[in-house]
């Protein structure tokens, strides 16, 4: 017998507070790493760095879901990214992905919720790559017109803001995504272990992960730069300032004399 499992994920700006969500949600399990329950034929994840899991949860249900999670949590914002992914469970069959199918022999809670929790972190990636994708076009603005005039605007207010930016995304994105370390329960299931790194290499999250890595350092050093060439034309500014006060000072009483 053959049955087929659809996983799809959504992922906010916001981050969950699981305890806030434990509470709204009186049925559902909570564990460190997620708040999981069941609704019909299908179950729900909702994980801290903002994702939410549908497995096997029709769509006018998922729809349903979301406008209680919105009510639950008010402030979320309307900007998602949405992720889907299909298992397919055979018994006579060996497992593994082929053709962006993952195959089971059999869907248990422990493989269910190795396959949401991969889903979601893939979604929760996409979000990060969007912004480090605007932030990295942001910079490259600012570094053509270095490259084109050879100096930048002597305003450096917005500048430390767009680094403290770049320093704060750096930050969450690392901690967000130190969940993408090793579940515990693969260290003793070879089958969920073999789950988990077939899931990690279909949507590539380790050099997606890299390359986020490479493009936040990229942003903060070409920002410092920049920062560096304001300060530097502001002080030679500061300078001529300086020296034009000098000068004032001792041409007036020469003028004076006259």
């Amino acid at each position: 017998m053959t049955r087929t499992h659809d996983f799809h994920a959504l992922a906010f700006a916001e981050n969950f507070a699981l305890r806030e969500l434990s509470q709204a949600y009186s049925e559902a399990r909570r564990s460190a790493r997620e708040v999981r329950y069941s609704i019909g034929n299908g179950e729900v994840f909702l994980y801290p760095f903002g994702a939410i899991v549908f497995h096997d949860v029709p769509p006018e249900i998922r729809e349903s879901e979301i406008s209680r999670l919105r009510t639950t949590l008010p402030k979320l914002t309307a900007q998602v990214t949405q992720e889907e992914f299909m298992v397919r469970e055979a018994e006579a069959e060996r497992l593994g992905i082929s053709e962006g199918v993952l195959t089971v022999d059999r869907m248990t809670a422990e493989r269910s919720g190795i396959v949401a929790l991969t889903v979601a972190q893939s979604a929760a990636m996409e979000y990060y790559e969007r912004i480090v994708d605007q932030m990295f076009a942001r910079t490259g603005v600012l570094v053509t017109r270095l490259e084109r005039k050879g100096t930048v605007s002597m305003r450096t207010r917005p500048l430390h803001r767009f680094i403290g930016e770049a320093i704060a995304m750096r930050s969450e994105v690392f901690t967000v995504l130190s969940l993408l370390d090793k579940p515990e329960e693969t260290w003793e299931d070879h089958a969920l272990d073999r789950i988990y790194a077939d899931l990690r290499a279909e949507f590539d999250l380790g050099d997606r992960y890299t390359a986020l890595e490479l493009k936040l350092r990229s942003i903060q050093e070409s920002l410092e730069l920049v920062l560096g060439v304001a300060r530097e034309r502001r002080l030679v500014m500061l300078e001529v300032a300086i020296l034009l006060l000098i000068a004032f000072e001792i041409v007036l009483p020469a003028l004076k004399l006259r």
